[in-house]
């Protein structure tokens, strides 16, 4: 891929993102940059991943072909009105934040800019990440497909409409989160029944990642999954018909409304 790509921000998601690019060796790494405040960003960045990173973001907007702004939502107004003058409606813009929508790009950009919205997820750490975009109406095919083909270096990449955008914190980008306190407690548990805590944790991790990879791949509903692990009378079923009795299915969708209900809450400029 014959682009420059710069990114604005290189906190833990930035990182990610830069290793799985260069990983998959669809870009080299003297043809990404960076930006950071710290200079212990700006070192550890610079020898962690070979790229040339600076504090200039005006310098890092003029020379991408694709910029990432990879850095938190209120602090967005301030970077573009740092960079829109360097930006050329050539440039790829790409939004990695929640809230952000296509409207309020253009409202701050003044002009007809590509812009596409994205929301990657944590797991983007160790190539295992779930990645939608969202371009707007200056975005080309060919724009989108490049765009999609680097979120794919690091884990899988989905087009959806703006209208969804805000229920993926909750789908993909919050419920790792969910995932993880499923795995402490059902570890805790194992603890409790007599397994050292090492042990107990890599056993749970397994099945959770074995557990998707099998929905994942099969193509089969999750329902028919659980039904397969419950024979007659078994241990299994006992376990679901408890976590139907506390509520676990309730208390899942509620959380997620809830994750939605507040980036919607940010997207129209609320706290």
């Amino acid at each position: 891929m014959n682009k420059k790509i710069g990114f604005i921000g290189c906190g833990q998601m930035g990182q990610a993102m830069i290793q799985g690019m260069i990983n998959s060796q669809i870009v080299e790494a003297q043809q990404i940059s960076a930006t950071a405040v710290s200079d212990e960003t700006i070192d550890f960045v610079g020898d962690e991943y070979g790229i040339y990173i600076s504090n200039d973001n005006k310098e890092l907007a003029a020379s991408s072909d694709i910029l990432f702004l990879a850095i938190k939502p209120y602090i967005y107004e301030g970077v573009i009105q740092e960079i829109k003058s360097s930006v050329s409606e050539n440039t790829i813009v790409v939004t990695v934040a929640a809230g952000i929508t296509l409207e309020k790009m253009r409202n701050s950009f003044d002009f007809n800019l590509k812009v596409i919205r994205s929301m990657p997820n944590t797991p983007s750490l160790v190539g295992a990440g779930m990645s939608v975009l969202c371009p707007n109406d200056f975005v080309t095919e060919e724009d989108l497909a490049v765009v999609k083909e680097l979120f794919e270096s690091f884990g899988e990449a989905e087009i959806i409409e703006e209208r969804l955008m805000d229920a993926v914190p909750a789908v993909s980008g919050s419920s790792p989160a969910f995932v993880y306190m499923f795995i402490e407690a059902m570890a805790d548990a194992a603890v409790q029944q007599g397994f050292p805590r090492d042990k107990a944790y890599k056993l749970t991790s397994q099945a959770v990642q074995g557990a998707a990879k099998m929905v994942f791949e099969t193509g089969r509903h999750p329902g028919e999954l659980k039904d397969t692990v419950c024979t007659p009378g078994g241990t299994t079923i006992e376990g679901v018909n408890t976590l139907e009795q506390t509520g676990l299915r309730s208390s899942i969708i509620q959380a997620m409304n809830a994750c939605t209900e507040h980036s919607r809450k940010l997207s129209s400029g609320q706290q």
